[in-house]
């Protein structure tokens, strides 16, 4: 990819991430959100809280772990006192008093109840939410038991994170930024990548070392377009009062240009970058006293990156089938003899 085109990728990842999680033009009607015990989506959940805030947005929260209303939330419907079987209806309520004009942002704090309630139709009732103005972000924990009641089922019923997954368009996968440079550093060093807590099959752990990061958190985002073209890009999400150091001149500027977003590449931090400066550290010493060059030069990289593949112009050949296109350059050694045959 060409540097014009992989800056001009980067920066439209980075707007369609702040254009999600603001909610705007309600772009994302059903966000699901996957943690688990080594990273919770909380931080994410308060940081939605907060730009909703910003835009002048509804948010209705519905409690089925949350014993406490979160701050910045305008209606609190806590179903632990009213019981799963009254969501319809007391959302309902909810969403038929706001005012029209307003959007609205249902945050759902727990899916694993609602999935496992063999009584509740859940694909109807979330469905049933998904209106202009109304965008729906749910929680779903992917360690969490679904219980007996999943065992009533029908045989040919889709497991329900299967089905979560198949209904939204927008999936965020949160991760423990502690976690994923440990493996990445495992595998850089050609090693088994480690695993962390239940993962790990060891009696009598259940978290892992480095979760829950006290600095931010790391979001692996799918979204999924109208026409069913899907984009999939890694962010970092730091926490609230915590600045990045190190951070490059351009991410600085892309940043102050959206408005002092605080989401930023995943490539663009600057530990996640320092690995990649030790890579290139390591196949240096390794190049000494070797007879050919391991590594390659700034204008061979360059050159590499602007090579189009021949899978991209089949692409717009318009049905040419799997024809390979290639140039013979001046080095090449022409014989006419294969090119007969």
């Amino acid at each position: 990819m060409a540097p014009v085109n992989l800056e001009h990728h980067r920066t439209h990842n980075l707007l369609l991430a702040s254009k999600l999680l603001n909610q705007r033009e309600t772009a994302s009607p059903f966000t699901l959100v996957l943690d688990d015990l080594e990273q919770s989506a909380r931080p994410l959940l308060r940081d939605c809280i907060k730009r909703a805030q910003k835009s002048c947005t509804r948010v209705i929260f519905v409690s089925l772990e949350t014993l406490r209303r979160p701050s910045g939330v305008d209606v609190f419907v806590p179903l632990w006192q009213h019981g799963i079987d009254n969501l319809h209806r007391r959302l309902n309520e909810v969403v038929q008093g706001s005012n029209s004009d307003q959007r609205s942002l249902i945050l759902i704090d727990c899916l694993n109840l609602l999935s496992s309630n063999s009584s509740s139709n859940l694909p109807a009732l979330l469905s049933s939410y998904l209106r202009p103005g109304i965008s729906l972000l749910a929680i779903y924990h992917t360690d969490m038991p679904l219980g007996n009641a999943s065992s009533t089922a029908q045989a040919y019923q889709p497991a329900p994170l299967n089905m979560l997954r198949y209904l939204a368009t927008t999936i965020i996968s949160v991760h423990s930024f502690h976690h994923l440079l440990e493996q990445k550093a495992a595998r850089d060093r050609g090693v088994g990548q480690p695993s962390f807590g239940l993962n790990q099959g060891l009696e009598g752990i259940i978290v892992g070392e480095g979760a829950q990061g006290q600095e931010g958190l790391v979001m692996e985002l799918e979204f999924r377009r109208k026409s069913g073209r899907g984009v999939k890009e890694w962010y970092y999400l730091p926490r609230d009062g915590i600045e990045i150091s190190g951070l490059s001149q351009r991410t600085s500027s892309a940043s102050k240009a959206m408005g002092g977003e605080r989401i930023i590449l995943l490539e663009d931090h600057p530990k996640w970058r320092v690995a990649k400066t030790e890579i290139h550290n390591n196949v240096d010493e390794m190049a000494e006293g070797v007879t050919f060059n391991l590594g390659l030069t700034e204008r061979q990289r360059q050159d590499r990156e602007g090579v189009v593949l021949p899978y991209f112009d089949a692409q717009n050949g318009g049905g040419e089938g799997g024809r390979i296109l290639y140039d013979i350059g001046a080095e090449d050694d022409f014989d006419e003899e294969e090119d007969e045959i």
